[in-house]
């Protein structure tokens, strides 16, 4: 293949170092991330024969129009780099965990006196204690129910003395052990989290001994409502470990059993989780960009995506196959120092037990890619049918596969916000959202007309300007404004339906851009310049597609309106305070990020920001105190 002057350049200068090397595409986006012990010799092998290549690496070459390293101090380090940045870009060449982002955790905080537990999605380095990921959130709100009733841990905010006159509901209902009230002191309350916290590890049988020891004693003390309460809380234990399948020995080593079924550029991992000899739970993850790669490199690539997120490594790990042999040695020390240095064995098991859990997840994994796939299909086609429908009810010259939805949210005309909102094939693209923040005091009092008009107006400005300058070379355009919809949907009637018509007139659109009007209690569509309102089947697919994007508008004008309100709250307290203008309020907010952390701050931390002096500082504490 035939290499460019730039990029033979670049070969030429290559390090023979370890590092990451990330190739652009001409849009300048990110389309693959990959380490190498030698930058030099790794990235020159893309650029050898094609011959040599499979199918996907050969259209991945044919995209490079520019390459960027990054030099490291080691294989380890290029590991985790190379992580981190598949993790941040998901280049579409790189084999990477579906939706990783949003994985959620069960977080316990035990850097707090009395720690509570909490659903998070970002794991941090904050002393805290981190189960997961789990791929349903709901399943995790699940456990959590299940876990509160056998150790009722505090879910409030209150400020913990024992020294409350009255604890509140959930002590009553036996979902709170009342720390608040002196109920229990705090070595008894962590020691019911730290027994809440070896539950989840799948390690009971201490906990099962002490309480038992802890119920006998209650008895013969002759304090029998204590006993009773210990009574059922083993009662509760009980119940969920006689649903754990004991598969090994109680003192069989704590491991990860992996296995993947594959189809049509899609392959599933299904992770069974054996602790204290017992299958304690499984979980499945969804990989995307795994088309003409062997298993060997996909269950590699999994195998450090999901330790990258896994909140607790095993002792053991067992695989279907061996992981790719130059990867194997830098991934075993990398999960080493994971596990704090302890040893990880990474094997494939090739009889007894071990070998049947493997091939039980293997099943288990063909099973869930098949009903996932016939659940992706079924909503594929409803999407189809949606948009046919719409086509057909509206009388489109083709299926509106993109589609924008218009919405104005604010508080008695007070921080005004304009919401947009794109469809593409029927599902959301969250990407290109866009607000427009509307500055009331140009339209006078609040005016949701002149406010979608002034947004309608800005955003078929973007799409002129995009069409009328030449994008720079590698520049990308602003996908959210560069494109004219297919349809476009107005959260209400024939008002701001004129509204919107008046706008696609003046940039000679009317003909080329269909829009209209959603009224809210009948949900009637209303066309321009007619007066009959059109009414969907109430249960066909186009109306429920309709109602979906006026109400995703509805909740991101919301979301946004409220950011906007709260942030506008802020500054008016400042505002009020003498020798505090908008250089030293943005400041003052910037560093501190909320106006609790200015009002809890000193005068010399006050002073300490951009362009504030004892004065000012003096000034803002005694007017927030």
């Amino acid at each position: 293949m035939e290499i460019s002057e730039k990029l033979q350049g670049i070969l030429t200068t290559l390090p023979a170092k370890p590092g990451c090397y990330i190739y652009h595409n001409a849009e300048g986006t990110i389309i693959y991330v990959g380490k190498a012990i030698s930058l030099k010799n790794r990235v020159r092998s893309y650029f050898h024969s094609d011959s040599s290549h499979d199918a996907k690496t050969r259209r991945l070459v044919r995209e490079i129009v520019d390459i960027e390293w990054i030099v490291v101090g080691s294989e380890l380090e290029a590991l985790i780099l190379e992580m981190n940045l598949i993790k941040k870009h998901r280049p579409k060449y790189n084999i990477r965990l579906k939706d990783d982002k949003r994985y959620p955790y069960i977080k316990i905080h035990l850097n707090e006196p009395f720690p509570i537990v909490t659903v998070t999605r970002q794991m941090e380095e904050d002393g805290s204690r981190y189960f997961g990921p789990y791929t349903s959130a709901w399943a995790v709100y699940q456990t959590l129910d299940v876990l509160r009733r056998i150790f009722p841990y505090l879910t409030c905010d209150r400020e913990i003395t024992g020294l409350d006159k009255r604890a509140c509901l959930y002590f009553d209902i036996k979902l709170c052990i009342a720390p608040c009230i002196g109920a229990v002191d705090q070595a008894g309350y962590r020691q019911m989290i730290s027994d809440l916290m070896e539950f989840l590890s799948g390690h009971s049988e201490d906990i099962v001994t002490r309480l038992e020891a802890e119920m006998q004693k209650a008895s013969e003390e002759m304090r029998f409502e204590k006993a009773a309460a210990v009574r059922d809380q083993l009662k509760a234990i009980s119940s969920i470990i006689e649903r754990q399948k004991i598969v090994f020995a109680s003192d069989y080593k704590d491991s990860d059993v992996l296995a993947m079924a594959r189809t049509d550029g899609e392959a599933c991992v299904q992770i069974f989780f054996i602790r204290g000899g017992k299958l304690i739970g499984r979980e499945y993850f969804i990989l995307e960009g795994t088309e003409d790669t062997d298993n060997q490199e996909v269950m590699t690539e999994f195998v450090k995506q999901f330790y990258t997120e896994a909140a607790n490594i095993p002792e053991q790990v067992m695989i279907p196959e061996e992981i790719k042999m130059e990867e194997a040695s830098i991934i075993s020390q990398w999960l080493k120092s994971k596990r704090g240095g302890q040893k990880v064995e990474i094997f494939v098991p090739k009889d007894g037990q071990p070998h049947e859990l493997v091939e039980m997840a293997a099943e288990n994994a063909s099973e869930t890619l098949q009903a996932l796939r016939a659940q992706w299909q079924a909503d594929a086609h409803k999407q189809e049918q949606a948009l046919g429908e719409l086509q057909s009810a509206l009388k489109l010259s083709a299926p509106p596969n993109r589609i924008e939805c218009y919405d104005v949210s604010h508080t008695q005309g007070v921080a005004t916000v304009g919401a947009m909102v794109v469809f593409e094939q029927g599902v959301p693209a969250k990407k290109l959202y866009r607000k427009f923040n509307i500055d009331s005091t140009s339209i006078g009092a609040p005016d949701d007309f002149a406010s979608m008009e002034e947004m309608l107006t800005r955003r078929f400005k973007r799409w002129r300007s995009a069409e009328e300058t030449e994008p720079s070379p590698g520049a990308k355009k602003d996908a959210s404004f560069s494109f004219l919809p297919d349809l476009i949907i107005i959260d209400g009637g024939k008002g701001q339906l004129g509204r919107v018509v008046k706008v696609l007139e003046q940039f000679g659109l009317f003909d080329k851009v269909p829009v209209v009007g959603l009224a809210k209690q009948e949900e009637e569509i209303f066309f321009p310049h007619n007066s009959q309102p059109l009414i969907l089947p109430r249960h066909s697919q186009g109306l429920y597609l309709v109602q979906r994007i006026r109400d995703e508008a509805h909740r991101y004008g919301i979301t946004a309106h409220r950011a906007r309100r709260s942030k506008q709250g802020l500054a008016s307290q400042l505002d009020s305070i003498p020798n505090i203008g908008p250089a030293r309020r943005k400041a003052l907010l910037k560093y501190f990020g909320s106006m609790d952390k200015i009002r809890e701050a000193s005068v010399e931390e006050l002073t300490t920001v951009k362009g504030m002096n004892k004065s000012a500082a003096e000034s803002i504490k005694a007017h927030l105190e």
